[in-house]
């Protein structure tokens, strides 16, 4: 009770000496520091997870770890999720833009750590998934929980959630600014200055949180060893055209698997699967043990060759064997990554996507070295530029792709081909592709609103719109009846009730106009002249406002009925629905 009490008093003392801006500023610093504690535990977790696991077998030339591990670590999840959390975790980002979208911005509270433990579980034992959206959801996560707590309008709630997003993407990767764009490019939040302060200070406290917590050899970035040359543009541009159609097969085989996966039944089947799929596919391709960073760190360092250790061939006396494993291993990495995530592991796309451009980056300057030394391309920027490509086509977010990697190199010596690769990867990404892979299934599923739209959508409330002024007559009445109806009535629409109050139809006078003066249909019955709406000329009183806008739109009518259950409880007038819209969004521009 006296929780509750001290929390009312807080409540009442904000109201009065914080104004909201000020309040979700000092939130959005809190937020950005939790979100760091929790990216370090997670890092600090997988990595003494990982070493703990090969400190046995630090002697051993076996690859059999490799295979035994991923599967060892998707088990546990499932084991973690099922009778533990006993719920199942939609994680990442698509849950995220759900919960924008349709859930009024709320997040189930088991989030904030469920996302981190079977995250870690699974990256700790090398699943070939990324740790970026287990953060990132837990990131949105604490942000909407707090909004919750805090009882925040939609609007400042779903900032939270960007706060949170953004402060553990800055985390996870030590990239503030990328982290910044990812809040209004991939979560699609609308830029204001409103919006962008606490966006902007949650992503940098979460950065400096994680780089005070991590040490610097665990933090994953890149070092340019080498300048930018002008003459490499033409072959930048090629790369551009490859990295979109490497993006485009990425969306592909993801959805494939997915819809493969589908089709079996139980969880265990799809472990038991999917599990033992990753396993053979580690056993031949040991690169593909984990997110992949180091396979990229060990290209930018000049020791590609050792992405052959573990393996049944020998690179040092073909050069073109090298080439064609990381050719091999660009088709593999998405397979790996999907068979992960779909038999019950928790992780994400970034990182596979952007391991997927690294060798295709690689593969490219190599191979053209290759064929003639004259051609000199520098092997660790074309691999750079093309994480930074195939990410941008395949978020359908370029710029936090261009900045992401910018940063993660701790430079912006490589501006120039990144933007010209990314943009080219993206259009052609986008040619194939309409949605992003976080947005595919939420737009079919009809599930995804853009934000500046649902937070004035938010602020309709469709009760306040009712019309209530229709006359009513029973389902048993005859057309007589109705005629004196339309006497007292300057409406053209007439509800049409049973006996039990619930609605039936409606009639419209346009209907009946031609037999109002014949008295020899007085005692018709008035099912005659009845019109049954379909479901798209009515609504329950929950619908949303945006879906009450799009029936409007398919059917083009002038007046919505409204039920409570089965009872009409009024119409909402388009005109009037759209009259508040505008109005709505007009305060929601004067506020930012």
């Amino acid at each position: 009770m006296n929780r509750q009490k001290i929390f009312k008093d807080f409540l009442s003392w904000r109201v009065h000496h914080l104004n909201d801006r000020s309040f979700v500023l000092i939130l959005s610093i809190i937020i950005g520091f939790l979100a760091g504690l929790a990216a370090a535990l997670l890092k600090f977790t997988v990595i003494t997870i990982g070493e703990t696991l090969f400190s046995f077998y630090s002697d051993s030339d076996t690859i059999l770890p490799l295979i035994i591990f991923p599967i060892i670590g998707i088990i546990l999840t499932i084991l973690f999720l099922k009778y533990i959390i006993r719920d199942n975790v939609d994680h990442g980002v698509p849950r995220i833009l759900y919960a924008i979208s349709k859930l009024d911005g709320s997040m189930r509270n088991h989030k904030t750590f469920s996302s981190l433990i079977g995250g870690a579980l699974t990256g700790g034992f090398g699943g070939s998934a990324g740790l970026e959206s287990p953060i990132i959801s837990t990131g949105a996560s604490i942000g909407s929980s707090i909004g919750q707590t805090l009882k925040l309008s939609y609007k400042h709630k779903t900032l939270l959630i960007g706060c949170g997003a953004a402060g553990a993407m800055a985390s996870i990767f030590t990239t503030p600014i990328a982290a910044v764009i990812f809040a209004f490019e991939v979560l699609m939040l609308d830029l204001s200055a409103a919006s962008i302060i606490p966006i902007l200070m949650a992503s940098v406290t979460g950065a400096v949180t994680t780089k005070l917590l991590t040490s610097e050899q665990y933090l994953v970035h890149f070092t340019i060893t080498q300048d930018f040359i002008i003459q490499d543009i033409p072959y930048f541009l090629i790369l551009g055209v490859i990295t979109g159609f490497v993006a485009v097969y990425f969306h592909f085989m993801h959805f494939k698997i997915i819809q493969l996966f589908s089709n079996l039944k139980t969880l265990w089947s799809k472990a038991l699967i999917g599990g033992g799929a990753l396993g053979i596919l580690v056993y031949f391709f040991p690169p593909l043990y984990s997110e992949g960073y180091d396979s990229i760190r060990q290209i930018i360092n000049g020791e590609a060759i050792d992405l052959l250790d573990y393996t049944f061939v020998d690179g040092s006396s073909v050069a073109f064997v090298l080439l064609g494993f990381v050719i091999l291993l660009i088709f593999f990495k998405v397979i790996a990554t999907t068979l992960t995530t779909e038999a019950g592991g928790i992780g994400g796309i970034f990182a596979p996507a952007a391991v997927m451009g690294g060798f295709t980056g690689f593969a490219l300057s190599r191979g053209l070295n290759e064929l003639n030394a004259r051609f000199n391309l520098h092997e660790s920027s074309f691999t750079l530029i093309g994480m930074a490509s195939v990410l941008g086509a395949v978020l359908m977010a370029p710029l936090t792709a261009i900045f992401l990697i910018a940063e993660m190199s701790n430079g912006y010596e490589l501006i120039v081909p990144l933007m010209l690769s990314t943009s080219i990867a993206y259009l052609i990404a986008k040619k194939f592709n309409k949605h992003s892979i976080f947005t595919q299934k939420l737009v079919e599923q009809g599930d995804m609103y853009q934000y500046k739209d649902m937070t004035v959508v938010k602020q309709i409330d469709i009760t306040k719109l009712l019309e209530n002024d229709l006359l009513k007559l029973e389902s048993t009445s005859n057309f007589g009846n109705l005629i004196e109806l339309i006497k007292q009535s300057p409406r053209n629409l007439f509800i049409v009730n049973d006996s039990n109050d619930n609605f039936v139809g409606v009639i419209i006078l346009d209907n009946v106009r031609k037999d109002m003066f014949d008295r020899s249909k007085y005692n018709d019955p008035i099912s005659n002249y009845l019109y049954i709406p379909q479901s798209d000329e009515k609504a329950d009183v929950r619908t949303d406002a945006r879906d009450i806008l799009n029936k409007f739109k398919k059917t083009n009518n002038y007046n919505m009925i409204i039920l409570d259950d089965k009872r009409y409880i009024g119409i909402v007038s388009r005109a009037n629905l759209l009259k508040e819209y505008r109005e709505n969004m007009i305060s929601d521009i004067d506020d930012r």
